[in-house]
């Protein structure tokens, strides 16, 4: 194959190699809607700006940027040395700076119902967009929203050539050009992906050494867990993004450690994951599920902590409260939600309240998680509480918790951009599920008050203590029960240098590089 023949002329050390099981659906940023999306988007485009794995903002193509107008007009001003990819669209063997008329167009391209991009709503708070100039891009929003400078590092918002997009249409999702560290080189879908390195990029590292230092990137897509394992093992790809439950005993001690026989060959990298699994129950109509004490019997009836340490290999944190471990509105350790003695006392009143002696509510989930559920179960049947679980097919499982078909369910919700805000939103009473993803159909007016009190503050401090104020709220009303914060779990190869996590799980390739084997 011609992609093969492309890898193989490099060095072993040249090329990073990775499986993507999911697959890739698109590599036009428009789409980058999934991590395997966003992962392969992030290689070949820069927006304005980008985090860093601390999460601070930081500039890409925006050198600098100042913001007026009572915090609702952003002007950046763009570096003068960004080039798309060489492509054909430019001239032969051409290419062309980028400048703020490029932004213009992709953020109207981004809005645009014909093009229906998954990203359309990272533009909500915006009110118009304009190229002042070839080096100026102004944004004015509707009213202020602090986490606005982490929405434009979203891939969404991502620079593209309108010459490229006019000439290539809807295929632009598999001819894409941009301006990141990797330009495309060949596509055979669910076989195999090739980038190559991106001799015109921009950014260079502390020691003016041009980035990337890697020739190229080679992408697999197994589906088959054991399969992505073994070519793990052998050498065949350099990291394994994922710990499944058919190996996860191969490579962990119980507790969550690197198993011995694997130090010399493979490191392992934990990080804290902006995911919170929990939960929701929908408030509206009398259900079992939907009376106060029943929520609060299941909030304090169950030990995370034993549920992470026996079925996850301590992989996660047990959660304390909604906001994750990782943002600095996290409320910390100090929470005690495992009180089987008073969670026992809320069954106990609802008994005396309703006159119903055998209380039974109903859990939803996906198969991903039945033996987290059926831990759940047998341990809430400790305090007096019946618990039936229904498994469905992941898609029916999201048309029905959109559209309040059932009593209480299994979430997991992956931040969008690292604030918050993007947790604490799914509980404002304006974003109520279908139209927004309030699925508990939750609504409290002092919650409402502060979260409008956050976005009106443009103080972090002071709007991390709003933040917190709130996270207290959610767990005093119970309208979830937040599970646990997920864990980044990374195993690669002992010769792969320069690859780091962030709690976004965002996968940067222009630092990597790789030693010789030993």
């Amino acid at each position: 194959m011609a992609c093969e023949k492309q890898v193989q002329k490099y060095d072993d050390t040249q090329v990073f190699r990775y499986n993507e099981k999911d697959n890739i659906t698109s590599l036009d940023p428009a789409f980058a809607k999934n991590e395997p999306n966003v992962w392969a988007c992030n290689q070949l485009f820069n927006g304005l700006v980008v985090f860093d794995d601390s999460l601070n903002v930081l500039p890409c193509i925006a050198k600098s940027w100042k913001i007026e107008n009572q915090n609702k007009t952003y002007q950046f001003t763009l570096r003068d040395d960004v080039f798309f990819h060489k492509n054909a669209v430019f001239g032969k063997d051409s290419t062309r700076q980028v400048t703020a008329h490029d932004f213009e167009y992709s953020f109207r391209r981004l809005m645009d119902p014909k093009v229906a991009s998954s990203g359309r709503w990272v533009m909500q708070s915006v009110k118009e967009f304009k190229a002042v100039n070839d080096s100026v891009f102004s944004i004015e929003l509707h009213q202020p929203f602090p986490p606005f400078l982490g929405l434009l590092s979203m891939q969404y918002c991502s620079v593209v050539p309108k010459e490229a997009v006019d000439f290539y249409g809807a295929d632009f999702r598999s001819h894409p050009i941009g301006t990141g560290p990797f330009s495309f080189k060949m596509w055979v879908e669910n076989t195999k992906l090739v980038f190559r390195r991106n001799p015109l990029y921009f950014e260079k590292d502390t020691k003016g050494n041009q980035l990337p230092y890697l020739e190229a990137v080679a992408i697999t897509f197994f589906a088959d867990k054991q399969t992505e394992f073994m070519h793990f093992i052998q050498g065949k790809s350099d990291v394994l993004n994922d710990l499944h439950t058919s190996y996860k005993d191969e490579l962990l001690s119980s507790n969550g450690a690197l198993l011995p026989k694997y130090h010399q060959k493979i490191q392992l990298d934990k990080s804290p994951y902006l995911i919170t699994e929990y939960i929701a129950f929908y408030l509206e109509g009398a259900t079992v599920e939907n009376h106060p004490d029943i929520r609060k019997a299941v909030q304090l009836g169950f030990d995370r902590a034993k549920m992470l340490r026996y079925l996850r290999n301590n992989i996660g944190q047990p959660a304390t409260g909604f906001i994750p471990k990782g943002l600095p509105a996290y409320y910390g350790d100090t929470i005690d939600n495992y009180q089987p003695e008073k969670a026992k006392q809320h069954v106990e009143n609802y008994k005396k309240e309703t006159g119903d002696l055998h209380p039974k509510i109903t859990i939803s989930t996906n198969s991903s998680y039945t033996d987290l559920f059926e831990f759940v179960q047998r341990e809430l049947q400790g305090i007096g509480l019946q618990v039936v679980l229904e498994v469905l097919p992941s898609p029916v499982l999201r048309q029905k918790k959109a559209n309040g078909k059932l009593p209480s369910f299994r979430v997991g919700w992956i931040a969008d951009y690292p604030d918050a805000e993007n947790f604490l939103s799914l509980f404002y009473s304006k974003n109520m599920a279908p139209q927004g993803p309030n699925y508990a159909h939750y609504s409290n007016k002092d919650y409402d008050k502060l979260y409008e009190k956050a976005m009106a503050t443009t103080n972090p401090e002071k709007r991390v203590e709003i933040y917190k104020k709130m996270d207290r709220i959610i767990l005093e009303d119970v309208p979830v029960v937040p599970l646990f914060y997920d864990e980044i779990i990374r195993f690669k190869h002992q010769n792969v240098k320069g690859l780091t996590t962030n709690p976004t799980n965002l996968l940067n390739l222009k630092k990597v590089y790789k030693t010789p084997k030993k």
